[in-house]
């Protein structure tokens, strides 16, 4: 294929302006084909071509016929031209290059095959494409300048999670005249529902979730006669783009290099460019300016104040201007003795910091849903539009904005029963009780024969609520047994009593709750004698239900070592089943791995001491234990970190105890988590050591990464996480693979043997995985290590081939949440 040439500049041919003026250009729906410079002319809005400021000349797009040139996109930004040449050309696959007078390449467009008949064409929307002609749609775009934007929104653009793995974000100038990548982002936040601004990482501004008209937080954003807005949200992407309504007026957003966001319009009359709107409006867009629980109002001096019913919790910072400790509630929750919302109307909701959606409930049926959560802190509606669905909110009320009545919408936030506005209360009881005289006359005058038996079960319905209120506040109760169940053999493990450890949890208070998981919620405490300690505390709708429990208990009873969370007791009355660990300060290893600025905190020489404690862990449990425990269920979320962040494998509801030398089994109830099941155990329930060893190769690459298995995208293929370390081991690229947080600190060997190690482990065939003795030494000596082989599930598993979409049991974990789903074999 000859290389096409789509516009050359050369100092020996054209003059360099100082402007943003076009040297030459390809004019828009103009495009150059294989085999010359032939130009198909169809007029057009935008020019490409090279432009010069600051004595830095670059390729970028811009507006053809108004604005004197104005900017609306730069191919290479942070690799300017600084000699007299440059050449923009495609490359033997079909990609487009440009060349440096070195005739190094300073920027690129590839795709992610290789192009027939390549053709670069600038579409009338200023969208720079490039396409193969020989394909039957001709907007099948391999590449395109929308998906890589500069801080320019234009209309038609999409920004957030497109289908294809395609994240697009908006990113600011370091200055007006220097297109280089400045400190500000415009993007999807990870809620997937709403747009924020980012200072490095560290978010500035929100827009608030959408709301099936608008952005609660974006009141002045409405449908207008310029342009048009949407929210797309679905299970390919979730993106926010806007279009023109008169397609004979410009509008135009950027990120200006302070961080806001602005937009204009073209007004021919003056010919100049007539600003709209920004983003963020006043100091209230401030992200978290008043604290949690703080409301800030943008009309009142000073702008923050608490929400009702909450108080300042640093008064005296508070009343220096220093909100950023926030509120807390004048009166704690007491979820058992029934708690109540109250409205707030037009505000900007809290942030999606820890939320739930439910799309299908009435608003009435919100209310009953958060109730009956003690987690749930307020809920809202999540389509004003059709009036059905909901968002909940868990923990913290961040970054409320109070607007007048033309902005904002209702926000129903959980208060103490006595907190509540009283003639509210008095109303309800009274509505309730003429209800309830009307419906016991009623059912009287039809139903006589059976009110003395409704009148007797009433009453024993009423005996048992007394008797389950007594055992809530810790009063004396008679005796219950137990123990596990009567034919269960004596643990050696103290059994708690239920009213220990609600005084040690403050009687399971929100504040004291660590986190909540499939099983139910978990809730730091303090004994008597000041140990703290961890309660997991199974609830009724666990998925892990009596037999997991009793698993758990048994299972981990007996084991003791310095990389397994240490189980101290459990408790077991009533309905209630609960398990008690020794606390762990410092979270879960995801908690540091996945997220960009704690993952800063976890240096070479740490995640190295975590591996390896994982590692010495994961071989009690198979070789040196009195039991031989498959764990089934090893990941990040299941590592714990103590005090000094040493590693502590925790969670053992889904083990499995081998008896003697059992080595194998095979089973019908798969449970685990996507992307760290094995594949012989995923597909045939075949288990075994070998598949505790595969999901600690995950993990190891998922640590020294940074990065995911399960849902790891990469612009070049498809593999997941563990397909693009093979990848890259087969090409000796392997130090591509390591986490750029930890580039300073690693130690090359140390770096190269573990990745050669977590790709032993994850081997597809279970008999290559070597076992938790051999890992161990490999870790720890400087031996020669065997070739690893290809691994299993190396790319995003859809279904199998010859296996029906019914055959199988799934089994799945969501946000990390363990499910297990039955099907017949």
């Amino acid at each position: 294929m000859e290389i096409l040439l789509i516009l050359l500049w050369s100092f020996s041919l054209i003059s360099i302006f100082t402007t943003t003026k076009a040297i030459d250009t390809i004019s828009a729906t103009q495009s150059i084909r294989d085999g010359g410079q032939t130009i198909v002319s169809a007029g057009g809005s935008f020019e490409l071509g090279f432009f010069t400021t600051n004595s830095n000349t670059y390729l970028g797009i811009w507006f053809k016929n108004i604005s004197d040139g104005t900017v609306i996109w730069v191919a290479n930004r942070d690799s300017p031209l600084t000699n007299s040449s440059g050449l923009l050309q495609f490359d033997n696959r079909g990609g487009l290059i440009l060349l440096n007078q070195e005739n190094l390449t300073i920027w690129s467009a590839n795709t992610s095959r290789a192009l027939q008949n390549p053709v670069a064409q600038l579409l009338d929307s200023g969208n720079f494409v490039l396409r193969d002609e020989t394909d039957v749609d001709p907007e099948n775009y391999l590449w395109e300048s929308f998906h890589y934007p500069d801080k320019t929104f234009m209309p038609g653009m999409k920004v957030g999670r497109l289908s294809r793995g395609v994240d697009v974000r908006l990113s600011s100038w370091k200055s007006a005249d220097d297109p280089s990548e400045g400190d500000f982002t415009f993007e999807l936040d990870p809620s997937g529902l709403q747009m924020v601004i980012e200072k490095n990482s560290v978010f500035t501004a929100r827009s608030g979730p959408w709301n099936g008209i608008g952005q609660s937080g974006l009141p002045f954003i409405k449908q207008n006669p310029i342009f048009s807005f949407s929210f797309v949200i679905s299970e390919n992407g979730s993106y926010y783009t806007f279009e023109l309504v008169n397609q004979s007026v410009f509008t135009r957003v950027f990120l200006s290099d302070s961080g806001v966001l602005e937009r204009y319009a073209w007004i021919d009359r003056t010919q100049l460019w007539q600003h709209i709107s920004s983003a963020p409006a006043d100091n209230c867009d401030t992200y978290d300016l008043c604290g949690a629980h703080g409301s800030c109002d943008i009309s009142n001096t000073p702008v923050c104040s608490c929400l009702n019913k909450f108080v300042p919790k640093l008064k005296n910072n508070w009343n220096a201007a220093d909100w950023t400790g926030g509120c807390v509630r004048s009166t704690p929750l007491d979820c058992e003795k029934g708690d109540g919302f109250t409205k707030y109307s037009n505000v900007k909701l809290p942030d999606m910091l820890n939320y739930s959606i439910n799309s299908s409930l009435t608003m009435k049926e919100c209310e009953v849903v958060c109730l009956k959560n003690c987690s749930c802190m307020a809920y809202a509606s999540s389509d004003i539009k059709t009036g059905s669905g909901c968002y909940f909110w868990f923990g913290d009320l961040i970054d409320i904005k109070q607007f007048n009545k033309d902005g904002g919408q209702d926000l129903y936030i959980r208060l103490a029963s006595s907190e509540l506005d009283v003639s509210a209360r008095r109303r309800k009881r009274v509505g309730i009780i003429a209800g309830s005289v009307s419906f016991l006359l009623i059912l009287f005058f039809y139903l006589k024969p059976f009110c003395i038996s409704l009148f007797i079960r009433n009453r024993k319905k009423k005996q048992r609520k007394i008797l389950q209120e007594i055992w809530k506040k810790n009063l004396e109760l008679p005796s219950f047994d137990y123990a596990i169940d009567n034919h269960e053999k004596d643990l050696e493990l103290p059994h708690f009593e239920f009213s220990i450890v609600a005084r040690a949890t403050n009687y399971f208070s929100f504040n004291n709750m660590l986190g909540e998981g499939g099983f139910g919620p978990v809730h730091k405490g303090t004994l008597k004698d000041g140990q703290e300690i961890a309660v997991k505390r199974l609830s009724k709708e666990s998925r892990q239900g009596l037999h997991e429990f009793k698993n758990e208990v048994n299972s981990v009873a007996k084991l003791q070592h310095r990389n397994l969370v240490k189980l101290l007791g459990y408790c077991v009355q009533l309905d209630e089943k609960m398990l008690i660990y020794e606390y762990m300060p410092n979270k879960s290893l995801d908690f540091y791995i996945f997220d960009e600025n704690r993952s800063k905190l976890l240096d070479w020489n740490m995640r190295f001491r975590i591996i390896n404690g994982i590692s010495r862990g994961l071989l009690y449990l198979h070789q040196d234990s009195r039991l031989r425990i498959i764990h089934r269920d090893l990941k990040l979320s299941n590592i714990l970190l103590d005090n000094e962040m040493n590693p502590k494998i925790s969670d053992f509801g889904m083990a499995r105890i081998f008896q003697g030398n059992e080595t194998a089994a095979n089973t019908k109830r798969v449970v685990g988590t996507y992307g760290y099941m094995s594949p012989e155990y995923a597909i045939d329930g075949i288990m075994s050591v070998k598949s505790d060893v595969f999901s600690f190769g995950v993990l190891v690459l998922e640590i020294i990464s940074g990065k995911r298995n399960r849902g790891f995208i990469h612009s070049d293929h498809q593999l997941n996480l563990l397909g693009h370390a093979w990848k890259l081991f087969k090409e000796g690229k392997q130090l591509e693979l390591i986490d750029e947080l930890v580039a300073e600190t690693w130690n090359l060997t140390e770096v190269l043997r573990t990745i050669h190690v977590g790709l032993l482990c994850v081997q597809r065939d279970p008999e290559d995985r070597p076992n938790m003795s051999s890992v161990v030494l490999m870790l720890s000596s400087e031996g020669a290590l065997p070739e690893p082989k290809e691994p299993g599930f190396f790319t995003e598993r859809k279904l199998l081939e010859g296996e029906s979409s019914t055959s199988k049991q799934e089994s799945c974990s969501i946000n990390e949440l363990t499910i297990t789903l039955m099907d017949g074999r």
